[in-house]
């Protein structure tokens, strides 16, 4: 039987989001693309790549350690990295490249490295997020960073611990990226007090406080926004699982509740009224739809957390009505119907160990823990590879950032390395 949760809502307020700002742009402006969908809306693509890949435009140093993805807007790529080659230190830093050609041009320090836990687990993790002439970023410390696009200026900082006593439901660190939305920031400290708060992206004000009592902690989910029946929801998971909040006042709308696990990490799917969510280790994937009823909204479970759709770090995309990821880190990815979640198919790939996904002009961009690059098609029938190589060094540390394509390029982070191919036909 279906599980229906009601709650009070309020029709919102208008805002633009950075999706909306950036939606006619080339850009990649924050994490897993301007909607948070990982689907670049970009055609001309190649649909088959040469033997050995395509071709490299340039590549070059200076990102750091690091697992942070890449930001690209208005001609600047910004990533996160610890003891960049380019510094004297082995601190972590916000850092700034030139599109075209990956000229270093300018970095900023942001603090300590992270160095808990296992070594191939430290380091940089939270990919940039840049609205107009200001980026943002949040360290694994809880140190919420704007800066000038310009030059890197520092021009405010909050820690989401000290200050919103936020915290991790795992022991891994922050690596959110923050959503701007209109003349807000919205980010999830975690825990009971302020799960998810909205500041004034300006100055760093508080706005309001969403308090979550029941809340574990912040996972590593990027917050997406959803609309319903004019509600303007911010929807996002932490280690309690699936939540919805109310954009204009930060009420919680509703929540849906999974059992405890290592660590809930992939970013939601939101398509008009149905989320999509997942949890890796062994936890799985569930479909859940928003309903609007005047002030009231319900979400009704279409099918609940179901293992065979876990998915650890790597990602999920949406492609047409298939659902397309790694099988939890184990280097197998997977197709499945959006609505039923039946699985079309399951099958090892070219690489090994987890695989991040993105997809643009009906191919999927698979990139393999130990360094494999592939390009598949997007196809429920079955799971075909049109391409792939090696990246250079890949492999010497687990090859977890997330692929990036815009502009008729692939970019690709590679620890201390920026990457950039043609991918155009």
């Amino acid at each position: 039987m279906n599980r229906i949760v009601r709650v009070s809502s309020l029709v919102c307020g208008v805002f633009v989001s950075t999706a909306a700002l950036f939606a006619a742009s080339p850009s990649w402006p924050t994490f897993r693309g301007a909607d948070r969908m990982a689907v670049s809306q970009e055609k001309g693509l190649l649909q088959e790549w040469p033997a050995e890949g395509p071709k490299l435009l340039w590549e070059a140093p200076g990102a750091g350690r690091g697992y942070s993805s890449l930001a690209i807007a208005d001609g600047k790529i910004f990533t996160l990295g610890d003891a960049p080659s380019t510094a004297e230190d082995k601190d972590e830093y916000l850092l700034c490249f030139d599109e075209a050609s990956g000229k270093p041009l300018w970095k900023t320090k942001t603090g300590k490295p992270w160095t808990s836990g296992q070594e191939s687990w430290q380091s940089s993790r939270s990919t940039p997020t840049v609205d107009g002439n200001r980026v943002y970023v949040l360290t694994a410390h809880g140190d919420l960073v704007c800066c000038s696009t310009t030059d890197g200026t520092e021009l405010w900082k909050k820690n989401l611990k000290s200050e919103f006593a936020g915290n991790k439901a795992d022991s891994w660190g922050y690596s959110e990226s923050v959503l701007i939305d209109g003349d807000r920031l919205i980010c999830t400290p975690g825990g009971s007090k302020a799960t998810i708060v909205a500041l004034n992206k300006t100055t760093g004000e508080t706005i309001w406080q969403c308090a979550s009592p029941d809340d574990r902690g912040a996972g590593h989910a990027s917050i997406v926004i959803a609309t319903i029946g004019g509600n303007r929801v911010y929807v996002t998971t932490t280690g309690s699982g699936a939540i919805g909040v109310r954009a204009e006042d930060g009420e919680r709308l509703w929540q849906y509740a999974i059992d405890k696990t290592t660590a809930v990490i992939p970013t939601p799917i939101v398509r008009g009224d149905l989320v999509f969510f997942a949890a890796g280790y062994k936890r799985g994937g569930a479909l859940l739809k928003q309903k609007a009823d005047g002030k009231k909204v319900e979400i009704e479970e279409i099918y609940p957390v179901t293992p065979a759709l876990a998915n650890k770090h790597g990602g999920i995309v949406l492609v047409g009505d298939y659902l397309y990821g790694d099988s939890d880190d184990a280097g197998i990815p997977f197709c499945a119907e959006l609505m039923t979640g039946d699985i079309k198919w399951k099958e090892r790939g070219s690489g090994k160990r987890s695989a991040s996904f993105a997809a643009a002009d009906g191919r999927l961009y698979i990139r393999f823990s130990d360094g494999m690059m592939v390009l598949a098609k997007a196809d429920p029938e079955k799971y075909v590879e049109v391409g792939k190589f090696q990246i250079p060094d890949g492999g010497v540390r687990p090859s977890w950032s997330h692929p990036v394509i815009t502009g008729g390029k692939l970019y690709l982070r590679e620890q201390d390395k920026i990457l950039c191919y043609d991918v155009k036909k």
